[in-house]
């Protein structure tokens, strides 16, 4: 005989076996089998996170002992079975045909008395808790749901705002019968799930009046990257179906978990979404809810305030580790949570395991190579050789090795294909998927067909256009900048785009064999000298810190000014008396979320830095002071009204010169307040200021000094100051430098350049720019040893080892501490650094 449970009392293994119905307070994670992972996730919550703070509406599931007294008593499991007896997902009329097949006969066929009393005497214990006829949110959840390598999430059917017994009913009922949507059914057939294996329950939980406030989805992991240190949350108004659902643009916020745990408010970043509409209850309506528009002036506010960030942030780590510890592995989550607009209150309404970034190989490192021809012939056959792309191909002739065209190579890959010429975006409906993509240049109306492409190739571009940007999202090689790939390649021509060959990308005749190596990223050799990264772009900051590495030796501010701030920081504090009335209206666009002006300046800047010192938190992230030059400060908006024209930027105004001027102190102030912000709001303390352009040890200090009146005091919270090594001074001098500051950074660029006394913007000595130069390595030489006899670390950041093999082996030998590469040379420099470390 069935069983009704519905009192708070423990409810043995034994009796839950037979219950129709359990409240969410007696099941935990244990219980997936018997109210699947929806339910069972809610009540482990309830159960052991609401000590913890973590707030979750009380409710009840019935089980998937109630699902199959349901079927076996209706007898309907035969006719079940021959509805699916020729079913083919992949004829989609036949998968629909018999998915509405399915679902009459589930809505046909009446509840059995017995569930539903059960139904009723536990939606009426709820009532007693909350008011006479509660709304509740009625969601499915089959038994084999929010597996950490499945996620049946959005396939059954969920129904929000119900009122009253009879609505509750019907929405259970509804709920069974949705156990055979067409997307259920195809991704349990591709899962290799039985059909007849998996039960449905049911969850009725007290709603959440979001309606009257907001709503959003958060993951303990950062979506894109799988960087684990980051809770990435999203928020709109109204009630969460249109965030799960896709059909709104919800803000984001991105919160650092280590130091968030540590007392600090990190929050990196906060991304105004549009929020166009919000799901609202259908008061009076013939549906439960509604979508209605959103007032102009609450688009324009975030949906969530600092404080609110924050809790979901801690709430988010709360979740990730209980489950982590429960299933005795690391378990990032995928939770949805809601706003009460009565009182104000958050709460989690769901949460089950992310199975995207998790599910990925970690450390591991693929190199693509081309094979020549006898090396090939030796693999021909070999039944070992599982790497190696169409072993099975004819050999091709040599001469089919000379690239039909040429250009700058994105991505370390091999691609292959045949070729799409396409010259215009409204022919991109020709595309066919797994084609190699070639054209003049693309913009975002090409991705379409750009996410379907094997390669990418084109005439214009440099390694930062559309193209190069959004090949390598989609991890797919491209080739750049080629000048005449649409007329030097036909469309039905096979071919193969090889990215693996340096800088210059080529295209070849004819589809080559390949092989693809994957390394353990754990076998790698570990160095004496610290190898690590140049970063400029915060949204590249998570995927490199992936890569092996002892910190960033050159995060430049200059990106986060140019291409998020854009506007001069002396144009933000002098907004009212702007002449230049263009640059007054963008200016006015780009803040007005901020009353301060300058205010932008510094919360934008603190939130690009934080992010790459989030990234690879805790190594140390050498952050470099503003080093534009009065030129490329006139290029910013509202900038022409502050600087001077000067007749060599180059080694005119810039860098350290800047900070202590009348002229400039108060836009360096802001500098300094926003990397005050960094490391003592956000904890971040693994951030080192970096001195550019650093003329004589007197400025030098005078430097410090004007740190310190902004609150950045050297030594105070760990705080290290370095300087860049880049002028012959700084080598001449480095003793006394050694006095004034931690340590080192040798900009290579700039020091060649004033040792050869040489502009390197000019085409017609470029050809004598050359770290390699004798006067360079010697000048660098000094600087190393006179850095070491001063007990200060010295490390490089320039462009040359990144470069020259030769030039990195140059500097291991002379003991230089630490060695700073651009992230797509680090591996083969690595490689190249501990065979010299082994050989000296």
């Amino acid at each position: 005989m069935p069983e009704t449970v519905v009192s708070q009392q423990s409810t043995s293994t034994v009796a839950k076996q037979k219950a129709l119905v359990l409240p969410l307070s007696e099941v935990g994670i244990a219980d997936i089998s018997f109210v699947g992972g929806k339910n069972a996730s809610l009540g482990e919550m309830i159960q052991q996170l609401k000590p913890k703070g973590v707030k979750v509406p009380n409710g009840f599931a019935t089980t998937a002992y109630a699902y199959r007294y349901f079927i076996e008593v209706a007898g309907i499991e035969a006719k079940l079975r021959e509805i699916f007896a020729d079913l083919d997902v992949e004829d989609v009329n036949n998968l629909r045909q018999r998915g509405k097949q399915a679902r009459y006969l589930m809505l046909q066929t009446s509840f059995p008395g017995e569930l539903q009393q059960a139904i009723a005497q536990a939606y009426q214990a709820l009532c007693q808790q909350y008011g006479a006829d509660t709304d509740v949110a009625v969601r499915s959840s089959a038994t084999a749901e929010d597996l950490p390598d499945a996620s049946f999430a959005g396939q059954q059917e969920t129904y929000l705002n119900v009122h009253g017994l009879a609505a509750v009913l019907e929405a259970c009922h509804k709920c069974f019968a949705s156990i055979f949507t067409d997307r259920a059914i195809s991704y349990r057939q591709i899962k290799g799930f039985d059909h007849f294996n998996i039960a449905l329950s049911v969850g009725v939980q007290k709603m959440v009046r979001s309606d009257l406030a907001a709503s959003g989805v958060m993951f303990s992991i950062d979506t894109e990257s799988g960087f684990k240190d980051a809770a990435l949350i999203t928020a709109a108004y109204g009630l969460g179906e249109n965030v799960v659902q896709g059909a709104v643009n919800p803000d984001e916020y991105l919160v650092f978990k280590p130091t968030l745990k540590q007392g600090f408010r990190p929050i990196l970043a906060k991304r105004l979404g549009t929020k166009e509409i919000k799901m609202v209850y259908d008061v009076g309506g013939s549906k439960l809810t509604k979508n209605i528009p959103v007032a102009a002036s609450d688009r324009e506010l975030f949906a969530l305030n600092d404080q609110e960030i924050l809790q979901l942030a801690q709430w988010a780590c709360i979740i990730e580790e209980h489950y982590s510890q429960v299933r005795g592995v690391y378990t990032p989550m995928d939770i949805e949570w809601a706003k009460d607009g009565i009182t104000d209150e958050l709460f989690i309404v769901q949460a089950r395991p992310e199975t995207v970034q998790s599910q990925k190989v970690q450390n591991v490192l693929r190199t693509y190579r081309l094979l020549e021809e006898d090396t090939e012939m030796k693999r021909h056959g070999d039944a070992e050789s599982k790497n190696v792309t169409a072993s099975l191909r004819p050999l091709v002739p040599a001469s089919a090795k000379f690239p039909i065209v040429t250009g700058r190579s994105v991505g370390e890959m091999i691609g292959e294909g045949k070729a799409r010429v396409i010259s215009d975006v409204q022919q991109i409906h020709q595309f066919q998927a797994g084609e190699v993509l070639v054209t003049n240049r693309t913009d975002p109306d090409w991705e379409p067909i750009m996410k379907k492409a094997s390669a990418i190739v084109t005439n214009s571009g440099g390694r930062t256009c559309h193209a190069a940007i959004i090949a390598r999202e989609l991890g797919i090689p491209a080739i750049v900048g080629c000048g005449n790939a649409t007329t030097a390649i036909k469309t039905g021509q096979e071919i193969t785009i090889s990215c693996a060959e340096g800088e210059t990308g080529k295209v070849y005749q004819g589809l080559l064999p390949y092989e693809v190596q994957e390394i353990p990223l754990e076998q790698l050799p570990r160095t004496r000298t610290q190898i690590m990264m140049n970063v400029g772009n915060p949204e590249e900051a998570f995927g490199y810190a992936a890569i092996p590495n002892d910190g960033v030796g050159l995060a430049r501010m200059e990106f986060i000014i140019a291409n998020h701030i854009k506007a001069h920081p002396l144009a933000l504090l002098h907004f009212d008396d702007l002449d230049d009335e263009l640059a007054k209206y963008k200016i006015a666009e780009l803040t007005a979320q901020y009353e301060n002006k300058a205010e932008f300046f510094v919360d934008k800047l603190a939130q690009g830095i934080a992010i790459i010192a989030a990234a690879f938190y805790p190594k140390p992230v050498i952050v470099r002071l503003s080093d534009f030059k009065s030129n490329e400060y006139a290029n910013l908006l509202g900038g022409k009204q502050f600087e001077p024209k000067e007749e060599n930027p180059m080694i005119g105004w810039r860098g350290a010169s800047r900070y202590y001027d009348p002229r400039y102190s108060e836009g360096f102030a802001l500098e300094c307040e926003a990397m005050k912000r960094v490391r003592n709001e956000m904890g971040l303390t693994n951030v080192i200021l970096m001195v550019p352009f650093c003329r004589t040890p007197e400025e030098g200090r005078r430097v410090l000094a004007e740190m310190a009146k902004n609150g950045l005091v050297r030594g105070e919270n760990d705080l290290q100051v370095y300087v860049m090594c880049e002028l012959p001074s700084n080598v001449l001098l480095a003793d006394q430098f050694s006095e004034v500051f931690d340590g080192f950074s040798i900009g290579s660029n700039d020091l060649t350049q004033l040792t050869l006394g040489l502009d390197r913007d000019s085409g017609l000595v470029a050809h004598l720019f050359d770290e390699r130069n004798e006067a360079v390595t010697r000048t660098i030489t000094q600087a190393i040893a006179t850095a070491k006899k001063y007990h200060r670390k010295i490390g490089i950041c320039g462009q040359a080892p990144s470069d020259y093999p030769e030039f990195a082996r140059f500097l291991v030998t002379q003991g230089i501490d630490s060695i700073s590469l651009n992230p797509d040379s680090v591996l083969k420099t690595l490689l190249e650094i501990a065979t010299t470390e082994q050989d000296s």
